[in-house]
């Protein structure tokens, strides 16, 4: 059997951003017997990157997964997700505070020196590891792989061909930042500048000094350093001065305390171009001694992602999570978020979980952040009682009121002629037109809710037999609840509705199974919905399962309980009860390679009526019937979602996605009797290429 499904919240808190790999703390409200706990890293496309797996300690409740992906794939990451919980606090969203970004650091020697606080390389190295992965090496071999920032110490750029790539490379999004220096200061042909440069330097004691060093001023709303906090002790003993130009004052990001340029930047294409007018090491200044210079470095590798500082700057709502996990467009009574005051935001109507800001630029806000530990809910009192969601059908109203619309227009015709002369009937006949207009529209109302009307039967004793073989059919199992079974035959009906629009397969009307006295083995597919009235299996009706599980056939079991708060354990022992004499095989979640994801659709999740339950399937090592599971279990209420009424409309709203779940629904319907009927058709080598293009697509 299938493990028990594991009710206990879990909570995903952000993972450092300092981690070398990227690892996420997970807590639980109960201590002791948890099973471990799988995580899936998944990309901005839904595709899954990389899987992990925590256990918990018996006397803790919190935990830490760790995924050991490469850079390149890490960056990719969108967000973390707790198998088998979809909820927003099992859902974690990733930004880019998140991310270890590539930064070169061009040098034509080895790493290490024999004075290495001399080094022009040893500041920005010891600056930029924390949050990013280094690389060093010459510009033109660091540039041919992906590159959030390049940084040129003070020195010589190269000729005129390395000029050129570096350009090209800027222009296609890279960042460059160079730092001046004693070379810088005497170059005069050097083109690959932000700003121009006056020859020479600034320096205590020349032409052109200080009476003492410099500070730094606060810096401009418009910079990507803007909201750093600027320390004090912070000073600068030399500086590279730019010319004066109409333009000096939009591309200065920083200033010294006199208004002279101390950083500045120009936009090339995608890309930019920065120079620090200061030494990257203790020349010049003290600047790469700070924790100032840690963050202005980070806030350029963001930058090299497209992404300016944030300032002090407001964050729109653009991507918002339900209560389910999911990504939707943001409520309008979500709220814009100040930058500056993110990280300390609390999750509630006004500013639910998600992203903030826009497309190219955006913060994550997370539900962990603004809960602070897990509490197990212990017994209830004796006068609450737990209920899952209400299941009652929709009512159409349609009959009723299009016959009420037509019984009022009568009589406002026959008022019309009445008032003008031209209607001269008896009071019974009056009586009478009324009676007739009432009963129509009464019998409008009584056809809308008039069962479905079954196959008809074929006389004889071998009835069932004949019914079965004449064509393809798909059958339930008698449940006794009469509303379950009803369910069950409307969702058979829909599902049937639907493979015969979109596939090649011809179903006839479903039919109804009792295990305990019909034979099961006419019936490719059997839905076995799983009620609180069922009954324990006979010693005989377990054998016709058992034969019929063995000879090929596949019984999807429906627990029906994940709109019930899910992971309720009162149906999974309901199901061990009753099939106490059925071989049941173990069972395992789908994998993501699984023939149920592309039997016929392309998909990673199965949802019903509800969302979130995982399905169980045998694992592939394990089976045989042409590599088809024979039992598949799941707790969505699939025929719920399938369900539709006499005139073909849908019988249950879906929760919480409408009609695209239904949809997503329908889609796993079909890969399931796809699945039943061609086995492993679909895992066949040779049809990799086309899905590979479908996905690429």
């Amino acid at each position: 059997m299938a493990p028990r499904g594991e009710s206990l919240a879990r909570l995903l808190t952000p993972p450092h951003e300092e981690n070398r790999d990227l690892a996420v703390s997970i807590q639980r409200a109960a201590l002791g017997g948890v099973p471990p706990v799988s995580l899936r890293a998944v990309g901005s496309d839904g595709r899954l990157l990389a899987r992990a797996e925590a256990r918990f300690p018996d006397d803790r409740g919190t935990t830490e997964a760790v995924f050991k992906i490469p850079t390149e794939l890490r960056n990719r990451v969108d967000r973390i997700e707790i198998e088998g919980e979809a909820t927003a606090g099992s859902t974690l969203l990733i930004d880019e505070r998140s991310r270890r970004r590539p930064v070169g650091i061009a040098t034509e020697t080895a790493a290490g020196s024999g004075q290495p606080l001399l080094s022009d390389t040893y500041y920005i190295e010891r600056a930029a590891e924390p949050f990013a992965e280094l690389r060093r090496g010459p510009p033109l071999e660091l540039i041919k792989r992906d590159l959030s920032l390049l940084v040129l110490p003070d020195g010589d750029a190269g000729g005129a061909e390395e000029h050129a790539a570096l350009r090209s490379w800027i222009e296609a999004g890279g960042v460059l930042v160079r730092f001046a220096g004693p070379s810088l200061a005497e170059r005069q042909d050097d083109d690959l500048l932000p700003v121009t440069l006056r020859g020479g330097g600034r320096t205590i004691g020349g032409a052109m000094s200080w009476e003492k060093p410099a500070h730094l001023s606060t810096f401009p709303a418009e910079s990507p350093f803007a909201g750093l906090e600027v320390p004090p002790d912070v000073t600068v003993d030399r500086q590279v001065l730019a010319e004066p130009s109409v333009d000096l004052a939009a591309k200065t990001w920083a200033r010294l305390s006199d208004g002279t340029p101390l950083v500045t930047g120009e936009k090339r294409g995608k890309g930019w171009l920065v120079l620090i007018h200061t030494s990257a090491n203790t020349a010049w200044s003290n600047l790469s001694l700070s924790g100032l210079f840690v963050e202005m470095l980070r806030r350029m590798v963001q930058l090299g992602q497209g992404i300016a500082g944030t300032g002090d700057g407001v964050l729109p709502p653009w991507q918002t999570m339900d209560g389910y996990g999911r990504l939707e467009q943001p409520p309008t009574s979500a709220q814009p978020v100040p930058a500056a005051e993110l990280g300390k935001t609390g999750v509630g109507p006004n500013h639910p979980p998600g992203f903030y800001g826009t497309e190219e630029s955006h913060r994550a806000l997370n539900l962990s952040g603004s809960v602070s530990g897990l509490i197990e809910i212990g017994t209830l009192p004796r006068d609450v009682a737990r209920e899952g969601y209400a299941r009652e059908p929709e009512v159409d109203l349609r009959p009723a009121l299009l016959g009420l619309a037509l019984l009022f227009g009568l009589i406002d015709l026959l008022v019309g002629y009445g008032l003008r002369g031209l209607l001269r009937l008896p009071r019974a006949t009056g009586a009478a037109v009324l009676l007739l207009g009432v009963l129509l529209s009464s019998g409008a109302s009584a056809q809308s809710t008039q069962p479905l009307t079954p196959h008809p039967n074929v006389s004889g004793p071998d009835r069932f037999t004949v019914e079965a073989t004449s064509e393809l059919r798909l059958a339930y199992v008698k449940t006794g609840d009469a509303e379950a079974d009803s369910i069950s035959r409307s969702g058979l009906v829909g599902l049937g509705n639907i493979l015969s629009r979109r596939t090649a397969v011809e179903t006839g009307d479903p039919m109804e199974v009792d295990v305990e006295t019909d034979e099961l083995i006419f019936f490719p597919l059997i839905y076995w919905p799983i009620t609180n009235s069922q009954k324990p299996l006979s010693t005989q009706a377990a054998e016709r399962v058992n034969r019929y599980l063995a000879t090929g056939g596949t019984i999807l079991f429906d627990t029906r309980d994940e709109g019930s708060g899910g992971g309720s354990t009162n149906m999974t022992d309901r199901l061990q009860t009753l099939l106490a004499g059925v071989k049941v095989p173990p069972l395992v979640q789908v994998p993501p390679d699984h023939v149920l994801t592309k039997s016929f659709y392309l998909m990673q999740d199965f949802p019903g009526r509800w969302v979130g339950g995982p399905l169980w399937v045998e694992p592939v090592e394990d089976r045989v019937n042409d590599g088809v599971s024979t039992v598949i279990l799941g707790s969505n209420d699939f025929a719920a979602a399938w369900a539709v009424d006499s005139q073909g409309f849908a019988s249950f709203a879906v929760v919480p996605g409408g009609e695209q779940q239904r949809e997503q629904a329908y889609r796993f319907g079909v890969n399931l009797v796809m699945y039943a009927l061609t086995g492993n058709y679909k895992a066949d080598q040779v049809h990799v290429p086309a899905i590979l293009e479908r996905l690429g697509q």
